[in-house]
């Protein structure tokens, strides 16, 4: 059985021969829904009091109360300021703890869950190893990718939704599985137990039907895999630190004309 036929089938806009997919069914969630914040109203100020309030309040992410480490933090950050998600939903996945983040456009936190990673640790993909079968593939390849993908909704061989992240790679965000480990391992609170999977991101049935599914149907989204091994700069080379980015153009404006 290849390795495709873990986790993939038939992507959306992507006319390719099924396989048989591995059995996914429904799972008790974890995760926090955080309900959408309400489109703003255009702001009544000045333009030139807008700019100035821009400049000491850049735009940023917002996590709400949901604990999430400071990497996950700067990268959303850099996300909503940069606009690097083409005003897109997006969703980040922190392998060093295990947590998925969905986000909608605006940089507002839909939700937030554990999730099921690859067994292997690593940042890379094997070339090559969505045709594998599983017979073939070796414990050091099982690794989720680190990096930015663009994503879709797809289906599988037997007819389930997935989310592609790298559909090459045979890498999608799924329902977990449903074993007693499986679901055992998505419940506990340690970031090691969740490394089980060929690679595909195993997400709670609830979360996936509540929150990711929905933030992906309607249009590509994007998702960002933040490294375990590089470092977050190695991966997203355009990233910048949101508030000395700020402080540098607060300086050179202030800054005396010679």
């Amino acid at each position: 059985m290849a390795m495709k036929a873990l986790c993939i089938g038939t992507a959306l806009a992507l006319l390719v021969s099924s396989a048989q997919a591995a059995t996914e069914d429904d799972a008790t969630p974890p995760g926090l829904s955080v309900p959408a914040t309400a489109p703003q109203s255009a702001p009544s100020a000045p333009a030139v009091e807008a700019e100035a309030k821009a400049e000491t309040n850049p735009k940023r992410a917002d996590f709400a109360k949901e604990q999430a480490s400071r990497e996950a933090r700067q990268l959303a950050d850099w996300i909503v300021h940069s606009g690097d998600n083409k005003n897109t939903h997006f969703a980040i996945i922190d392998k060093k703890n295990a947590r998925l983040f969905v986000f909608e456009a605006s940089g507002s936190l839909q939700g937030a869950s554990n999730v099921l990673l690859g067994a292997a640790r690593g940042d890379h993909t094997v070339a090559g190893i969505g045709d594998k079968k599983l017979s073939a593939v070796r414990p050091q390849e099982r690794t989720t990718p680190a990096g930015r993908f663009v994503a879709a909704v797809g289906k599988n061989g037997r007819g389930e939704d997935v989310v592609w992240v790298d559909y090459d790679a045979a890498v999608s965000m799924h329902r977990v599985i449903r074993t007693q480990d499986r679901l055992k391992r998505i419940a506990t609170a340690t970031a090691k137990d969740k490394r089980v999977s060929y690679g595909c991101i195993n997400v709670p049935a609830a979360f996936y039907d509540s929150v990711l599914s929905p933030a992906f149907t309607s249009a590509e989204g994007i998702v960002y895999v933040l490294p375990e091994i590089r470092s977050i700069r190695e991966v997203f080379a355009g990233l910048y630190d949101v508030d000395e980015r700020s402080a540098q153009g607060n300086a050179s404006e202030s800054a005396p004309a010679r």
